[in-house]
């Protein structure tokens, strides 16, 4: 579905299961940026349920690389905030818990590298705008934008 995401070359993928630490399972890179989408894995089927982010473009042109933590995206994904002011790793476990969620497998991809710059901000926006075109609604666990 979302063909764009073929041309980065650093990419990898993890499953998280209600009763794994994310912190431990966690393969993302913490010195880079990037964005990560997430499937839910329930009763057989497979759902994507979120498009996440980390680090922008800054004024001057460079990219900014999250820093707090262990930084990165792998600090996004751990520790970013979901459904309110909850650490991902805390958050997910209990919205996995409440919906019935066997396993998320959680992608993630590095927008950036020597032939190429790109703003994880605004490659997330466009691949929610394609789910909402295809679906009409963005992924259930992310806000609209």
């Amino acid at each position: 579905m979302f063909d764009i995401l073929n041309k980065y070359k650093k990419q990898d993928h993890f499953f998280l299961k209600p009763e794994q630490d994310l912190q431990k399972v966690c393969n993302a890179p913490a010195d880079k940026s990037g964005l990560y989408i997430i499937y839910a894995l329930k009763k057989g089927r497979v759902e994507l349920i979120y498009i996440g982010h980390s680090g922008k473009i800054e004024k001057d042109g460079s990219l900014s690389i999250r820093k707090e933590g262990v930084g990165g995206l792998k600090d996004e994904i751990i520790n970013g905030m979901q459904f309110g002011k909850t650490p991902a790793h805390i958050a997910w476990k209990k919205q996995m818990n409440r919906e019935n969620i066997e396993a998320l497998n959680i992608y993630w991809y590095v927008t950036h590298d020597t032939g190429y710059t790109d703003c994880p901000e605004v490659i997330k926006r466009n691949l929610l705008r394609q789910h909402q075109d295809i679906f009409g609604a963005f992924p259930k666990w992310n806000k609209a934008v």
